[in-house]
């Protein structure tokens, strides 16, 4: 039996009113919020980054194509992991087909992780993903942008992440960023986003926000302790 709170049809009404007029509120400061982040200053990137990918070696700029945008999700996949870290490849399951229509807004879109490509291409066949992705073993591009730590970093139990120093358990740290290519070739760092601030880019758990249980990970040993790969699931 349930213990919700039950009501007439007409009160639901009245109640999902005055939430909408608070979801509402929500979206233009959400929208506020967005602004700022285009807003924000754009740091030039100096340094030379190669990749591994379906084409060969490339550079950073070869990986916007033809694109002036280049969106990029920081997968944590270490050089020696068997697997790709679950909680990516639940981000990951929400990618597959969105290219095609960033393509359309002038954005290119891939994963980096520093796995070998090859290593990185049986998981993406394994997992049935068409997104792009290329590895970054071989260059800095990773430990530059905070989403890979070093073992003297593990050790110490201090590093640079998430806009300041703190633990991190793992030598990977998910994240998106966002680049912007001028048209003389000039690349800018435009946005990186960290820990909950890819939460937005999990539509899985944006549908989940909507459905009676929520996320339903009150009282797990730790908040995604549910999560399976795709194909791990016993059912």
């Amino acid at each position: 039996m349930t213990q919700h709170r039950v009501a007439s049809r007409n009160e639901w009404i009245k109640a999902r009113r005055d939430l909408l007029a608070e979801e509402k509120r929500f979206t233009r400061e959400r929208d506020a919020l967005s602004k700022k982040r285009r807003e924000l200053p754009w740091v030039r990137v100096d340094r030379e980054y190669t990749f591994d990918g379906p084409n060969g070696e490339e550079s950073l700029s070869d990986l916007f194509g033809k694109h002036s945008q280049l969106l990029v999700y920081h997968f944590m996949y270490g050089p020696d992991w068997e697997e790709g870290c679950p909680s990516c490849s639940f981000w990951a399951d929400n990618f597959n087909g969105i290219d095609i229509h960033l393509a359309h807004r002038d954005i290119a879109f891939l994963a980096i992780s520093r796995a070998p490509f090859a290593t990185l291409d049986a998981y993406r066949r394994r997992m049935d993903w068409t997104f792009k992705w290329v590895s970054s073993l071989g260059s800095d591009f990773n430990f530059d942008y905070h989403v890979s730590f070093t073992p003297e970093e593990l050790e110490k139990g201090e590093m640079f992440h998430n806009f300041g120093t703190m633990r991190f358990p793992s030598s990977e740290a998910p994240g998106a960023s966002a680049f912007f290519r001028d048209n003389d070739g000039t690349i800018y760092h435009t946005y990186s986003c960290h820990m909950r601030g890819v939460d937005m880019l999990n539509g899985a758990y944006h549908w989940m926000d909507i459905a009676p249980k929520g996320r339903d990970e009150d009282g797990l040993d730790y908040t995604m302790a549910w999560l399976e790969r795709r194909d791990q699931y016993d059912d």
